[in-house]
Parts: structure tokens; sequence; C-alpha cells
């Protein structure tokens, strides 16, 4: 597995070597050897799902209460997968890493606790896999508005054909959030 750093500190991209012919294809997107190596966690305690139809758009959702690191992948079409420095004392608080993830690619993004993540379904329908390193907080779940201009995100869609749900409409401004320090 090939990890690469990206313009957001923290956030790591990791691309698996993919084996294909013509039977289909095979990847490894675990080894506990190589993330303890490259310094990531291992020790997941839940994996998600989600299933969206094109130009739903989830997010920017994080937890203030038992922070989450999230290990993300496609598994099915494409996104523009988004995370979000939420820390006030980060050189890059407030700005962005947006990186179009595909299931042909098997490219997977390592957000560390702290960053706010969405994401936007460009096909129908998209297979989005998660591993997380904390458990799911209601309580402490918190969504900053996706479509903040103090963010400025370039989203490839009008916002009136974004598929929102209440929860992310009603998120906070950046400048109004419960942030980390």
């Amino acid at each position: 597995m090939k990890i690469t750093e990206t313009s957001l500190p923290g956030v790591l991209l990791l691309t698996a070597k993919i084996y294909r012919d013509e039977r289909g294809e095979f990847c490894e997107t675990f080894n506990q050897k190589q993330m303890n190596e490259a310094g990531l966690p291992t020790n997941w305690l839940q994996d998600n799902f989600s299933l969206s139809r094109k130009n739903v758009l989830r997010g920017i959702h994080y937890q203030i209460t038992q922070p989450q690191g999230k290990l993300v992948r496609v598994t099915q079409g494409a996104v523009l997968d988004v995370a979000v420095d939420l820390r006030r004392s980060s050189p890059a608080f407030g700005k962005h890493l947006a990186m179009e993830l595909t299931a042909e690619s098997g490219d997977m993004l390592w957000i560390p606790p702290g960053f706010g993540h969405a994401f936007l379904a460009l096909s129908d329908p998209v297979g989005f896999a998660y591993k997380v390193t904390e458990y799911y907080s209601p309580a402490g779940e918190r969504t900053v508005l996706w479509n903040d201009p103090d963010i400025a995100i370039a989203w490839p869609i009008e916002t009136a054909d974004a598929i929102v749900s209440g929860k992310d409409r009603a998120g906070a401004a950046l400048k109004e959030a419960e942030l980390f320090d």
C-alpha cells in the first residue's frame, strides 16, 4: 500500500494495489503491519457503510466528544470527498481538501480526529465504507454547514440540485460552530 501526504496536514491518501484479471479484481484494504509502520490506527471500533444516490451530499460531520478518525473508501461509484480542519489551533484551520474517490481506483483517505468530513455522490449509486476510531456519539455529533462561504468548498453541483438532509441544511456556520481547540 502506498501512503501519500496531502495538502492538508494529517490527512493521508492510501492507495492499495489492485489485482485485476478476467475474473474481476482483488485488493487488500487493511494491513495492520503497514498501518502500524505508517503511524495510523489499527484499533477500529466501528465499520460503517452508506448507500447514496447521485447528488446526495452528506456532511460536514464530526463529533466534538469522542472525536473520530476515519478511514474512508468508495466500494461502488464515485464521490467528491472532503476533509475540513476544525482545530482552531491548527495553521490549516478552516482549510479543506476535496478529492475524488472512486471504487475503480481503490484509493482511501485517512481523516484524523479534529476534522470534519463530507462527501457528494457523483454517481448512482455510491457505496461508501469507513472505519472509525471511536464509537458514534449522538450527543457529541455536530454539523458545519456544507456550503459555508468561509470554507468555500467548490462543490460541482448547484445548491438546488444537492440532496441534503434536514440536519445538514441546519448545520452551523464555521464561525459559530462548536469546534476543537
